[in-house]
């Protein structure tokens, strides 16, 4: 904790440069509630932004903002840094265990062996086009006090191990010689070296080991490093499980493309460049394991939503040719919705597919608007191109209107750059470009359509039951 508040506030001083940053502030360690255990290695800097309108660029994206930082904080020495939003932070722990978007995890027995293949692991990654923060579970590095006792010179000395074993226990560690009462309260009374002793390899070699009393004739007490190699090794810095079994995780973020895509790409990778030995293997997870679900519940709701949608077009109509002329509109306008992203180079999201969801809706509500007006020209006895002809020039303006009315309602989010824009871009993407392409089919192709699956000289009676 002594070296990583003077590292965080040499961090904070760089951040509070940036013209957009109001604040910061950070939390280290686990706090006295431990509902969020840390090591005191790890800290949360979180960065208060001024209003946009206080920005030197209030159109700067988030993308921008976050490079902007990076390349700031990346000139502090000593430090991996990884950005998240706070909310995103807490849900990916507590879907994944992880902070990141993606997570690589390696599972197996022996540690030196996880960390070899986690290292390609992470090279992989980061070879791969829109990784960013890719970071290997800190695992080693933790300096620990080794005390090899020397067996022989023990036993020359007459000692046993337990009793030069105790006193190093004693000096390091602490026994407990009694207890301190004040009131009610009570405490024990632990004797052991000062901290600057214990810390110390040399001096701790002085520490001295008592003789038994038949060999204690001139000399009582011998130095530990007499019976004893004391050094300074690098240990194991945390042994993390999952399902009883050792694992480390390489965890990465995801910039300037979709998710889904980026870890099909990194499975690629990691099974043609990664050597994974007999009895190791790796498993996906994160906010991809979300994606995953999400993807899965989608692929079942968009169908029923179809079905759902057809099936009230032809209880609307009693027509199952009217009710399949007005669906028409439905692929048109989802081709418009894929044209958009395409434009845009937004990924095919989950908000985009919620987008879609919403967009089939639309482009009925236009098809029902023109073919209901065409239907009751008829039924009062018009002809079939006169109705068709009509219908289309009366209904041209309100159709019209209905799809300036959604499109314009969606531009401010096409064009979000704030907080929560990278879900609604895609959405309104997807709305904007579906309903001009299926506007487009409304006004010229769905009476062209209706023209065809009719016939003329249809009764009234053949109009109203299909």
């Amino acid at each position: 904790i002594t070296q990583s508040v003077p590292m965080q506030e040499v961090l904070q001083k760089q951040i509070i440069r940036l013209p957009a940053v109001a604040r910061v502030f950070s939390k280290i360690g686990t706090a006295e509630v431990a509902t969020d255990p840390m090591p005191p290695s790890v800290a949360d800097t979180f960065v208060i932004l001024k209003p946009r309108d206080e920005w030197p660029d209030p159109r700067k994206t988030k993308a921008d903002l976050v490079a902007e930082l990076e390349a700031l904080v990346t000139d502090v020495p000593g430090n991996n840094y990884e950005f998240t939003q706070p909310i995103q932070m807490r849900f990916n722990e507590l879907i994944s265990g992880v902070r990141s978007d993606v997570a690589v995890k390696v599972y197996g027995d022996d540690l030196d062996t996880l960390i070899e293949v986690a290292e390609e692991l992470s090279a992989a990654v980061e070879a791969t086009p829109g990784a960013q923060d890719v970071k290997v579970e800190q695992t080693t590095g933790l300096p620990m006090l080794v005390v090899d006792p020397d067996r022989a010179a023990i036993a020359r000395l007459g000692l046993s191990m337990a009793e030069v074993q105790q006193v190093v226990a004693t000096a390091i560690g602490g026994t407990e010689a009694g207890m301190l009462y004040e009131g009610d309260r009570r405490a024990p009374i632990v004797v052991r070296l000062d901290d600057g002793l214990r810390n110390d390899a040399d001096r701790l070699g002085d520490l001295p080991i008592p003789l038994p009393a038949d060999r204690a004739d001139s000399v009582r007490t011998v130095p530990l490093r007499e019976v004893a190699r004391i050094t300074i090794e690098e240990g194991p810095n945390q042994i993390n499980r999952e399902n009883g079994k050792r694992r480390v995780v390489v965890t990465a973020n995801v910039r300037g493309r979709d998710l889904g895509s980026f870890v099909t790409e990194v499975q690629r990778r990691v099974a043609s460049e990664v050597d994974v030995p007999p009895g190791y293997w790796v498993e996906y997870g994160g906010t991809f394991e979300q994606l995953i679900s999400a993807t899965q519940r989608l692929s079942i709701v968009v169908p029923l939503t179809l079905v759902l949608i057809l099936g009230l077009l032809f209880l609307a109509f009693g027509s199952g040719r009217d009710a399949l002329v007005v669906f028409s509109g439905v692929p048109l306008a989802l081709t418009g919705g894929v044209a958009a992203l395409m434009l845009r180079d937004l990924p095919l999201s989950i908000s985009a597919g919620v987008g879609f969801i919403a967009l089939s809706g639309i482009a009925v509500l236009n098809g029902i608007v023109m073919l209901s007006f065409i239907r009751q020209m008829r039924l009062d006895g018009m002809a079939l191109d006169d109705a068709v002809r009509d219908g289309a020039l009366t209904r041209f303006r309100p159709v019209l209107m209905t799809a300036l009315v959604a499109s314009l309602g969606f531009v401010p989010m096409a064009l979000a750059v704030g907080a929560g824009a990278e879900v609604q871009r895609p959405l309104a993407t997807v709305v904007i470009g579906g309903v001009l392409s299926s506007t487009v089919l409304t006004l010229f192709v769905l009476p062209a359509l209706y023209r065809l699956v009719h016939k003329r000289g249809e009764s009234p009676d053949s109009i109203r039951n299909g």
